[in-house]
């Protein structure tokens, strides 16, 4: 069982009277990699921060291992920030930018009195060359950092942060100023170091693949609240709320009924799901993913619609569908033109219930989708019966 390192106790942030953490409730266990996940402006850096001793929270308690640390200057916590933008010195090589730390005499208590104490250089040279080798920069050590690529300047700036051995690590969108590309390459290299050091990972993004793609535990935040906390696994297909079901990938979001347990109607159909524990006849939000949804002819449908707008996206093809007016995103390999009536099938186990929350009704429908759509692109965000 993992062992609890860092605890938020009912921490509240505000700026000028705005309140932008409210009541955050949140621990972060050893040797883990914890995200935070959510829109600009929900409070996910804020949290951060805190935890990095940046900020002082307005009220509630910061504890490290058991310990106080609210009024904890950030160079006395065991704990070192990745920012957006790596802050490397263009003036010294990758050696000196990652020993930089190291230099800086350390002050200890000795026999009561403060003792400046100094790390001999020949321990210094042999954890910068570590670190350098765990960052995948071996022989780089007398390069300058201005001749270096973004994803290498990158790497120094972790191995700086790495080489004083903080038991956490803060990330704070370092992908962000990356390619594509580099950023999946990235990704996969952050959790390598992550699982390869064993020190516990805090990591701040906007992005839901990236997300999904590193993290043992993701907190899903929005409007200084914290909306779910769960594996990738629970997050993606058992969001809380809409606008969790919204954020974590595509999602048709439906109003709906809920019957009885796992009978859920729409539509005015009944459907079969997996859910249950819902009062009888309760209002709920329905969740159907993109990729769920199987296409077939009209005849055998438990619905039709109308296909309105197809997208190629290489390896699918986003299909816009009205049903009854509203509309729905389908992700198929299989390609319906504009204007064709189809029938889809929908499994048990493709629907998913939700409680109905401050977000219903405000995520799901299609019927923008292509203006919604232009935007994302431009900002590189990211069974059945019938009655």
């Amino acid at each position: 069982m993992s062992k609890e390192l860092i605890r938020l106790a009912d921490c509240c942030m505000a700026f000028d009277g705005e309140l932008v953490l409210d009541h955050i409730n949140l621990y972060f266990n050893d040797s883990e990699f914890l995200t935070l996940l959510g829109p600009s402006g929900c409070g996910k850096t804020t949290t951060l921060r805190i935890i990095g001793g940046f900020i002082t929270p307005t009220s509630g308690e910061v504890l490290f291992d058991g310990v106080r640390m609210n009024d904890i200057p950030p160079h006395l916590r065991q704990v070192n920030t990745v920012f957006q933008r790596y802050a490397l010195f263009p003036h010294l090589n990758v050696f000196e930018n990652v020993a930089f730390g190291l230099r800086i005499p350390k002050t200890a208590e000795e026999g009561g009195r403060k003792k400046k104490i100094k790390i001999p250089e020949a321990e210094i040279r042999q954890r910068v060359l570590e670190m350098l080798a765990v960052v995948s920069l071996k022989g780089f050590e007398n390069r300058k950092v201005t001749e270096l690529s973004g994803g290498q300047q990158q790497r120094v700036a972790i191995a700086r942060a790495l080489v004083n051995r903080p038991k956490v690590l803060l990330l704070d969108e370092p992908l962000g100023a990356l390619d594509l590309r580099l950023r999946k390459d990235m990704q996969s290299e952050l959790k390598r170091i992550q699982q390869q050091l064993g020190i516990t990972f805090i990591y701040v993004t906007h992005d839901q693949e990236e997300a999904l793609a590193m993290s043992d535990t993701i907190v899903v935040m929005d409007q200084g609240k914290i909306q779910q906390i769960g594996t990738p696994e629970d997050i993606y297909n058992e969001p809380k709320n809409a606008f969790v079901a919204d954020f974590i990938g595509e999602s048709n979001i439906l109003d709906g009924i809920m019957h009885e347990d796992y009978v859920v109607e729409f539509f005015n159909r009944r459907f079969k799901c997996l859910d249950k524990g819902f009062a009888p006849k309760e209002p709920v939000d329905v969740v159907i993913r993109p990729e769920d949804i199987d296409i077939v002819p009209v005849e055998k449908g438990q619905l039709k619609g109308t296909v309105t707008s197809v997208t190629f996206k290489g390896v699918h093809y986003d299909t816009i569908v009205d049903f009854k007016g509203f509309k729905w995103l389908i992700q198929t390999t299989d390609y319906h033109p504009e204007g064709e009536t189809i029938g889809i099938i929908l499994n048990p186990d493709d629907i998913h219930i939700m409680h109905k929350s401050q977000y219903s009704g405000m995520f799901g429908d299609y019927s923008s989708y292509s203006e919604e759509y232009d935007e994302m692109d431009a900002a590189e965000e990211e069974g059945g019966y019938g009655e």
